[in-house]
């Protein structure tokens, strides 16, 4: 099925109605197609309904009147298409609520498991062993796609070129171009590993270190993002793309991202807990450091600069003095192997 309208009613839906869920519903919905958005509030869902709009997560859109909001997980299972949004911490708890599902499920979640240390294709294939996994991920902010400016993303098919030939019509719209990948790790891990990086890079800037020191732990960051894809079996390509070092670029460059607002708010002297707190929406990089940390130590891969995103957000030293120790790490050539 092609993710259109059917006799039944819509053929796509996304589940989870935070700023990025509302984005792709939204999007998906701009060629006048039915879409069916999943809200776990059910003051949110009659808000959506009646109001079209989505005033806690994504306020600057007025939403098609297109999409219609449920809170039943029974109802989007009953799609071909499911665009998986859910924050990565409770993408396995949620999605056991959607049973046998046997379509295609597209994660747009970027993140670790805390706990497991499992991404979150795997996550998936044992909450819904019967579905045919995507990834979705690329250089997006939700009000852009949402307001309808051009957008480029990585469509990662574990299924190939089938899956592809399904999707691409459903999920592409004329701003909004998705590029086709057989690598979906590496399109997992670039989306996971970046969100880390952007706190760092918000730091940053919370610090006043200038536009050269963020350009220069971009460029150390993507080094430790490919030292750690590749190991895990990325590919170069993919990690240089759209979906690696694409999302990136923007996410260390603007408060407009959750993680790297965090960071700035780090590197101004707040504490994690402090900058954490009060928050509508979820800094994925905050549970994903830690975790992508060991799986780093025990696969002995160099990644010094999520380690310092580790102890700030644990609190074990203050902004300036992990800069510090940054910036007194031994000399040596330039490499993503170093």
């Amino acid at each position: 099925m092609s993710g259109q309208e059917t006799s039944s009613g819509p053929g796509i839906g996304v589940v989870g109605a935070g700023a990025w869920g509302t984005a792709l519903a939204q999007m998906l919905a701009s060629d006048g197609r039915a879409v069916r958005l999943w809200a776990r509030e059910a003051a949110l869902v009659e808000t959506i309904n009646t109001q079209h709009c989505n005033p806690v997560y994504l306020p600057s859109a007025q939403l098609a009147p297109t999409i219609t909001a449920t809170s039943d997980l029974a109802a989007m299972a009953a799609l071909p298409v499911l665009l998986w949004v859910t924050p990565a911490q409770f993408l396995g708890p949620v999605m056991a609520g959607i049973g046998q599902f046997a379509g295609d499920l597209v994660l747009c979640a970027k993140g670790i498991e805390a706990g497991t240390g499992r991404l979150m294709g795997e996550v998936a294939a044992q909450a819904a062993p019967l579905a045919q996994i995507a990834v979705l991920s690329g250089p997006t902010f939700a009000h852009e796609v949402a307001a309808g400016l051009p957008t480029a993303v990585t469509l990662a098919c574990s299924g190939g070129q089938a899956q592809w030939d399904r999707l691409a019509p459903a999920i592409a719209r004329p701003t909004f171009r998705p590029y086709f990948s057989a690598d979906v790790t590496g399109a997992e891990i670039g989306g996971a590993v970046k969100n880390v990086l952007a706190i760092a890079c918000g730091v940053v800037e919370g610090l006043g270190l200038g536009q050269n020191a963020r350009a220069a732990l971009i460029s150390r960051g993507f080094a430790e993002m490919q030292r750690f894809g590749l190991a895990l079996g990325a590919q170069a390509e993919t990690l240089s793309g759209l979906s690696g070092l694409g999302d990136l670029v923007l996410t260390c460059s603007s408060v407009s991202s959750r993680n790297f607002s965090l960071g700035k708010a780090l590197g101004e002297g707040q504490s994690a807990a402090q900058a954490l707190s009060g928050r509508a929406t979820v800094a994925e990089g905050a549970f994903t450091a830690p975790v992508l940390a060991d799986l780093a130590r025990r696969k002995e891969i160099a990644m010094p600069l999520v380690e310092a995103v580790v102890t700030l957000i644990e609190g074990r030293a203050p902004a300036r003095d992990v800069v510090a120790s940054l910036l007194a790490r031994p000399l040596r050539a330039e490499g993503p192997r170093t």
